[in-house]
């Protein structure tokens, strides 16, 4: 299952749990009502996954690929990495499931303060469009993961502030109509 928790405000190495002292965890209904959907799967048999096939129909995941972030495996690690942990957003849900390795996605709650997700071998998330959010490797530093999309990819990513793209609009009206 999947372990949530708010964030420290430390500016420690990222690749850190950073929990929150006291620890405040974060269940799955309050990433439901920040739009993140999770499933916990059987990544030793993604290839012939029925359950995976079955969330790829139901949501129309139509395209796929594997990414695998390490030093030795992706060009210009540094820098990709540094990338994918600056705050942003995307005009289309992200979809990733991790098939080996780890790492966390932070994402911000209705009062702007960071929520670690930590992602593990088996683990399905969607964030949706317009949700502010950053990747980064936990400490193990190695993560393969499915990288799915509803049509082509687009890996636009609008760093924040993005308030005046659309698909925020349309996620902060989200927001307010679960609140």
């Amino acid at each position: 299952m999947v372990e949530a928790w708010y964030m420290d405000e430390s500016a420690d190495d990222p690749r850190r749990p950073h929990r929150a002292e006291p620890s405040r965890p974060v269940g799955l209904e309050q990433l439901r009502q920040l739009g993140v959907l999770y499933w916990k799967l059987d990544a030793d048999k993604y290839e012939n996954d029925p359950e995976l096939e079955k969330i790829r129909k139901e949501r129309n995941y139509s395209w796929m690929d594997i990414i695998t972030i390490c030093k030795d495996k992706l060009p210009n690690y540094e820098e990709k990495t540094k990338m994918f942990y600056e705050e942003h957003l995307h005009l289309d849900d992200e979809i990733r499931y991790v098939l080996d390795g780890g790492g966390y996605f932070d994402v911000r709650d209705k009062d702007d303060k960071w929520i670690r997700i930590s992602m593990q071998k088996g683990d399905l998330i969607t964030l949706p469009a317009g949700i502010y959010h950053r990747f980064t490797l936990d400490e193990r530093d190695y993560v393969k993961a499915m990288r799915l999309f509803v049509g082509d990819p687009v890996w636009t990513a609008y760093n924040r502030p993005a308030d005046h793209v659309e698909a925020r609009g349309r996620y902060v009206a989200s927001l307010a109509q679960t609140a």
